[in-house]
């Protein structure tokens, strides 16, 4: 019988203030200026198996009430010098950016590019002259691209926390691919997962991946309504999840156990 943990939890809030960087040409000193905001960002990978043709695209624009006369799109590689990408010529704008003139650019060779490197993109600001950057940055990741086929079907659970180990099946909402459907957590222990399925949603843009609490099985281990919620990232490459579970019941909490999904052959 699992054991409930009682935990307790301290919520420290780190709160960091982001101060804009001033400056002369991209390379300045610090100040005040208008702050960009990216978002809207589908896909947000460089797919290692296409240097030449994949892309990111994302949408700049800037806080309400704010002006500027231009920006420009910086990027550096693997926290290497920054250079110049592309303009931005109004605000708001939608901006795709092409691996291979993004490599090309940056004076690198693709065939040294591979899966887990990072391109981090900014949005610098010009106004009255004056070329600004802020905390605009966007960490674009090389992986596989997304294939929905790669991440459903049988796979392999295995946790070492909650002393469980066996097979459990993926499916996907049918108008939504990066909605994943897992059945079976429970099943392995024999539980009866009446309440189910588990959901897990793969964020398109990162491959992170977020579970909402949702109860799966109303009777388990003579406690009620055990529940499964947390985060992990789903691995686009080959088709694993590294997960997170908040474990609870309706009379306590069993506290965070990992989890790993792997594909069965």
């Amino acid at each position: 019988m699992k054991k409930i943990k009682i935990l307790g939890l301290i919520l420290t809030l780190i709160i960091v203030i982001f101060s804009c960087e001033k400056l002369a040409d991209p390379a300045g000193p610090r100040g005040t200026a208008v702050v960009p905001v990216i978002s809207n960002v589908a896909p947000g990978i460089f797919d290692s198996k296409d240097l030449v043709n994949s892309y990111i695209e994302f949408k700049v624009d800037l806080a309400s009430g704010q002006q500027a006369d231009n920006g420009i799109i910086v990027c550096s590689y693997n926290t290497n010098e920054r250079i110049k990408i592309a303009d931005i010529a109004s605000f708001p704008a939608t901006v795709r950016l092409v691996s291979g003139d993004v490599i090309q650019k940056l004076g690198i060779s693709a065939e040294d590019v591979k899966n887990g490197d990072v391109f981090t993109v900014e949005v610098l600001t010009t106004v009255k002259g004056v070329t600004t950057r802020s905390n605009a940055v966007l960490s674009v990741s090389v992986a596989c691209a997304f294939s929905n086929a790669f991440a459903i079907g049988s796979y392999h659970s295995v946790s070492v926390d909650w002393a469980t180990n066996g097979n459990i099946t993926l499916t996907n909402n049918i108008n939504d691919p990066y909605t994943i459907y897992v059945v079976g957590l429970e099943a392995i222990e024999g539980v009866v997962e009446d309440l189910g399925p588990l959901v897990l949603h793969i964020d398109p843009a990162t491959y992170a991946v977020t579970v909402p609490k949702k109860a799966i099985g109303s009777n388990a281990f003579g406690y009620h309504n055990i529940a499964y919620a947390g985060s992990g990232v789903y691995n686009s490459c080959d088709g694993s999840f590294a997960m997170s579970f908040t474990i609870s019941v309706d009379e306590g909490s069993f506290g965070i156990n990992a989890f790993t999904f792997t594909r069965n052959p």
